[in-house]
């Protein structure tokens, strides 16, 4: 019920602003979004780069197994309780979590550092930022419903981690080049979708509410995942590993 009312709500919102004044409300919200997103990107950088120069930490959080895994399973946690709890969090809180996030992430992403060269790494990094922003640009401004894009996507992507799990277990060169194409692919077109997907969801008229902010945090956080999915796969295509 709560859900009608915000949709009637929202409407009755629309109706009463120019459509300059939505448009330029949309790119508020999503100039938050990014801002959000980039400096998650940054604490998960500087946490990368950090762990990987000191041999101590590295022999913590990475020749440590347990630990390892331990990290691993603590991001899918906090993905998941991020997403299905922002609602009930206030806006303090939902921040604090996808910064906690972005956090753990960069401890394991400190590994990449030991696998990749540092030049790679960074010139892979600003392919992918290039990448990403033309992507995202497109899906702003594109009058075509991207939905269709986005459902396809999202099957692939299913299909995507299932071969990669199997990969595991064949360790197939060709299933790792094949993967690595399709992720991609993938992670460029979901790019253009969810950004279209986060523009159209913010709620027109509650600019600088606690709600704002908790709708830009959930936005930073599809995109922060799109973005760092897209650079670990054009790693795999572009990164010098180290001999």
């Amino acid at each position: 019920m709560d859900h009608q009312f915000n949709y009637f709500q929202r409407g009755a919102v629309q109706g009463q602003m120019s459509s300059a004044a939505i448009a330029a409300e949309q790119l508020s919200f999503m100039n938050k979004v990014y801002m959000w997103m980039a400096a998650a990107l940054t604490v998960t950088a500087l946490t990368a780069m950090y762990v990987s120069s000191s041999m101590d930490l590295i022999k913590f959080f990475i020749v440590n197994r347990p630990v390892f895994f331990g990290l691993l399973i603590g991001e899918l946690v906090l993905v998941w309780y991020l997403s299905a709890g922002i609602q009930r969090m206030s806006a303090q809180g939902a921040t604090a979590v996808f910064f906690l996030y972005s956090f753990v992430n960069g401890l394991t992403f400190s590994v990449i550092f030991l696998v990749y060269t540092s030049a790679s790494i960074s010139s892979t990094f600003f392919l992918t930022a290039a990448t990403f922003a033309i992507m995202s640009a497109y899906g702003f401004f594109t009058k075509t419903d991207l939905t269709n894009l986005g459902s396809l996507c999202i099957m692939l992507l299913v299909g995507l981690v299932i071969a990669t799990f199997f990969n595991i277990f064949m360790a197939s060169e060709t299933i790792y080049w094949i993967t690595t194409y399709i992720g991609i692919c993938i992670f460029v077109g979901l790019t253009a979708y969810d950004t279209q997907r986060i523009k159209e969801m913010n709620v027109i008229g509650n600019e600088g509410t606690e709600e704002d902010q908790k709708e830009a945090i959930m936005g930073a956080l599809i995109l922060y995942l799109d973005f760092i999915n897209l650079f670990l796969y054009l790693l795999r295509l572009f990164g010098e590993r180290r001999r």
